[in-house]
């Protein structure tokens, strides 16, 4: 007899069959070890207490950081204000110059008052303030 030369050799433990048996765990509970338990919370706390010392920790640098941020802020809100009065201030000296305000006279026909047309007023004595004296209660009842 020849030999097929296609035909494979066995592989190894080929004769061998597994057969799977469905178990079923739902009836069984697990058995409460104490000592576990006691780890767990241990761990849950040292947790918890490295957490608040991070927080602890790192709470001044954030502020910092965060007070830095608006300290920015207000320097450039700052600076925008600054700018903004002196636009305003030479907005200002235009209006009140001598000759806007007389270019404004002449468009409105305004002429300077004659000096029958002014009054001076008196000025104020120093001891001529009103004082406002709070009533004695205390005498009017007896």
């Amino acid at each position: 007899m020849e030999a097929n030369p296609y035909k494979l050799r066995a592989l190894p433990n080929d004769d061998i069959y597994f057969f799977t048996k469905r178990v079923d765990n739902a009836g069984l509970v697990r058995q409460a070890d104490p000592k576990t338990r006691g780890e767990c919370w241990k761990a849950i706390g040292a947790a918890c207490i490295l957490a608040g010392l991070l927080g602890g920790v790192m709470t001044p640098h954030i502020n910092g950081t965060l007070n830095g941020y608006k300290l920015q802020s207000l320097k450039a809100e700052h600076q925008t204000l600054v700018n903004q009065r002196r636009v305003l201030e030479t907005e200002e000296a235009e209006l009140l110059s001598p000759t806007h305000l007389n270019s404004l006279a002449a468009k409105g026909q305004l002429a300077s008052p004659t000096a029958s047309q002014v009054i001076h007023l008196e000025p104020r004595a120093e001891n001529s303030m009103a004082m406002n004296l709070a009533p004695n209660l205390t005498s009017s009842a007896r």
